[in-house]
């Protein structure tokens, strides 16, 4: 059984992970990310562009959003790539695409108590995520997410410890949001939550279990390497350095 590639990873992405909006415009899909952070927020190409036009044309588009000029380069983007380098943006947050086979995670069953998959999210959830940075637009970002979905919620030491959403699309569930309260890390509750998800999944009969993890993030892609996760592709963003005269 082959692993999804790039292209179908995206689409996965995109999927479970939604802008409120998605506009195609031109060679360009326009996203109104409505706050929830830059993967909902960044353009992307969709066909050839020119380069004089099309640009200024997209940042106006963004800029009428309230959004800075963001662009998101996938696989197949290096020409886009080259030319937004050359008018001075900026690589920020270069991402990789990580998956495995669900049965890899499902071998083992969850202990009692420790993981549980629930839909809506409980306010502790909801505390838990917040503590963690994730506020209200990428919650609504959450339930925005079409098709089967749940929130992980895990619990450790008779606390509440852990959170994390996973969607399904096209047959693989893609973790997201993610997030095991610093005191309580290194105990074992994110492979639990990410089992959790995996038997979850199952039962919607998902092949595929899949993250997205910062390349800066060496700790979180050693943990899901850990998990027998593996690299099916990477994306990174382009932006416009603050006090740059474009923005």
């Amino acid at each position: 059984m082959s692993l999804p590639d790039a292209r179908r990873m995206y689409r996965v992405s995109e999927a479970t992970w939604p802008p409120r909006e998605a506009v195609e415009a031109g060679p360009w899909t326009l996203r109104d990310g409505a706050g929830g952070g830059k993967r909902v927020s960044a353009a992307t190409q969709r066909a050839a562009f020119d380069a004089a036009d099309d640009l200024p044309a997209a940042e106006d588009a963004m800029r009428i959003l309230g959004q800075d000029p963001l662009f998101m380069i996938r696989q197949g983007d290096e020409a886009l790539d080259a030319e937004l380098a050359a008018r001075g943006y900026q690589v920020i947050d270069p991402v990789r695409i990580l998956v495995c086979p669900i049965a890899q995670l499902t071998d083992v069953p969850v202990p009692l108590v420790t993981a549980f998959t629930v839909w809506e999210p409980l306010a502790i959830m909801v505390d838990l995520w917040q503590e963690a940075g994730i506020g209200e637009a990428r919650l609504r970002v959450m339930n925005r997410a079409k098709g089967p979905k749940t929130g992980l919620f895990g619990r450790i030491k008779d606390s509440p410890a852990g959170v994390g959403f996973c969607a399904i699309h096209d047959g693989v569930a893609m973790v997201h949001a993610l997030e095991v309260s610093p005191r309580y890390r290194g105990l074992g509750l994110g492979a639990w939550l990410m089992r959790a998800a995996a038997h979850w999944a199952a039962d919607w009969d998902a092949e595929w279990m899949a993250v997205l993890c910062t390349k800066a993030n060496t700790g979180g892609t050693a943990f899901y390497n850990a998990l027998g996760m593996r690299s099916v592709g990477d994306y990174h963003y382009r932006i416009l350095p603050k006090g740059d005269p474009k923005t």
